[in-house]
């Protein structure tokens, strides 16, 4: 039966002015769009918008719900947020390929890099899969309420070619060119690129760095061939030392493929600023002398500082400190005699405040068993009331109790005035959502009501029509979704009528709903009332449909 949305404010995805419309779905598409009053509705569903904004579905381009897919249809918490359609696989990580005797390296590697639980990937991940090809067409039987694309990430690519070497050695010749040929089979299959990973931060099973960081450029580049091969694909990377931001126009010259990057964050241009610091105005400077309309480069962006609450028993954010490795060696009920030698602590101590001696104000007690008078001070505060350095603070406080206190740390991106202006600027695309990992650490797949709360509401910095394109148009252009992104007949019906003075993020929960009961970090989104996918309606008046039968999300193959 076909719908008719009526007495919405339209706010297209193009960036254009908002103007008062109905709206025909018919075939899970945009039929016609006209002026209020003027579709006939006889025989159709009716539901009537007045009062709404409607637009298109939001995309978020970066998440890593490859394996969450397989137990939650609904890709929670991003559905709540808006997020008709969803893009895995990036950095370089996934699931597929994965040969059986390699399924437990896989999760373990997700275990670190992504902060993933891995009690809840062997409980709750299904494998239906071995090849790139058998994972799309396993994601397209499964039931799902949004739609997703995938990367073929370099990690599994290279576990599935070596084996229990791929963190260990380079390859040789003849693996180079068999990786290369499963890029080229993903990609002709719909993967929507290759993305890979050369980040000091990126480390997997046993304190290892992951596989993609072990790959010579040669190899990087080679795989990165196999898109040109088939003629299509973008390449998604997190950049590293030998392969820094600035010369991704090269790169992207030399593939002839488009490239995007994770993330120009305020205070940085690229990788190779860090040992300097954060510089105020760096990633605007670095915009304007490396980001041209010819580049072929489009640097990811957030909207929110990037903040995690990190324990001592799974230290994320020191991963790239070499004494911590000795940490990730062991298992964790063991890393507390780690903590507690002094010779360690010593040698530690330097590394972390190399990188974070000037943003220990940064860094405060969020949850604790046993220090809750200290919760929301800044550690700098009390270690100076303490007469002790910060970290053997964190470090001490931590041994208290069990290791499991949380520590919120505000790692980048805290520079309001740089963010606002590089959401103003057309040439990054917004995305850094990291949602399905991180989920015990963080929960940033609220960016979409987020900005359409704190910097179109709340500080004025973007139109509304400028955040629904972030948030749309925008993304579908940048990663070729060709029929979605925008309000306009042939395009599929994936829309979403907001409150637009309602529309925000609600509050932070911890909750323990996945698979052997592991926790995560929750928002729930505020002021969405109504959304569909491919023209099918998974919520109605502010209330998810539940039915098994609503599950119209569907795999966007590239072409």
């Amino acid at each position: 039966m076909d719908s008719v949305l009526r007495n919405a404010v339209v706010i297209d995805g193009s960036g254009n002015d908002r103007r008062h419309a109905d709206l025909r779905i018919s075939g899970g598409r945009i039929a016609e769009v006209a002026p209020t009053g003027t579709i006939n509705t006889t025989g159709t569903d009716q539901v009537d918008l007045d009062g709404l904004v409607l637009t298109p579905g939001f995309i978020d381009i970066h998440t890593h719900y490859d394996a969450q897919i397989t137990w939650d249809p609904n890709l929670t918490p991003s559905s709540w947020h808006g997020v008709t359609t969803a893009v895995l696989g990036n950095c370089g990580f996934g699931v597929a390929p994965t040969t059986t005797e390699h399924r437990e390296t896989i999760a373990r590697t997700l275990e670190n890099v992504e902060g993933m639980s891995y009690e809840a990937l062997a409980a709750g991940l299904r494998w239906g899969f071995e090849t790139f090809p058998e994972y799309l067409s396993f994601l397209e039987e499964l039931p799902k309420t949004v739609n997703v694309a995938a990367f073929i990430g370099h990690t599994p690519i290279r576990i599935f070619v070596l084996g229990e070497d791929a963190s260990d050695r380079a390859a040789t010749s003849e693996e180079i060119a068999r990786m290369r040929a499963l890029v080229a089979e993903g990609i002709a299959a719909g993967a929507v690129g290759f993305s890979t990973s050369r980040s000091p931060g990126h480390v997997g099973d046993a304190g290892k760095p992951v596989p993609s960081r072990l790959a010579s450029l040669e190899e990087v580049f080679s795989l990165a061939g196999g898109m040109r091969d088939v003629g299509r694909g973008i390449f998604e990377i997190v950049c590293g030392p030998d392969l820094p931001e600035q010369q991704l126009p090269e790169v992207a010259a030399m593939l002839g493929r488009p490239i995007t990057y994770t993330a120009l964050l305020s205070g940085r241009g690229s990788i190779t600023d860090l040992a300097q610091g954060e510089r105020p105005g760096a990633a605007l400077e670095f915009l304007d002398r490396v980001i041209t309309p010819q580049s072929n480069v489009v640097p990811q962006i957030a909207c929110r500082p990037i903040v995690m609450q990190v324990t001592l028993e799974d230290p994320v954010l020191f991963f790239n400190k070499a004494s911590f490795k000795a940490v990730l060696e062991v298992p964790r009920a063991e890393r507390a005699n780690i903590y507690a030698k002094p010779e360690w602590r010593d040698v530690a101590r330097k590394e972390v405040d190399d990188e974070w001696g000037q943003r220990w104000h940064r860094v405060s007690v969020a949850e604790t068993g046993r220090h809750n008078e200290l919760v929301g001070i800044p550690l700098d505060v009390l270690s100076t009331q303490r007469g002790v350095h910060p970290f053997d603070l964190m470090v001490d406080l931590s041994l208290a109790d069990g290791l499991a206190t949380r520590f919120l740390m505000q790692s980048s991106n805290t520079d309001e005035d740089e963010v606002g202006k590089l959401l103003q600027d057309p040439r990054p695309v917004l995305g850094v959502s990291d949602g399905g990992a991180h989920g015990s650490q963080q929960c940033d797949a609220c960016f979409s009501t987020y900005l359409l709360q704190h910097w179109v509401r709340e500080l004025e910095v973007l139109t509304l029509e400028q955040a629904v394109w972030r948030l749309t148009g925008h993304p579908a252009k940048v990663y070729g979704f060709r029929d979605r992104g925008l309000v306009a007949p042939g395009y599929a019906a994936d829309l979403v009528a907001f409150d637009p003075d309602v529309v925000g993020t609600g509050p932070m929960s911890r909750v323990r709903d996945l698979p052997a009961g592991a926790d995560r970090l929750i928002m729930r989104g505020e002021g969405i009332q109504c959304i569909w996918v491919n023209g099918v309606a998974t919520r109605r008046d502010g209330i998810d449909q539940q039915s098994e039968q609503i599950a119209p999300g569907r795999v966007l193959r590239s072409t």
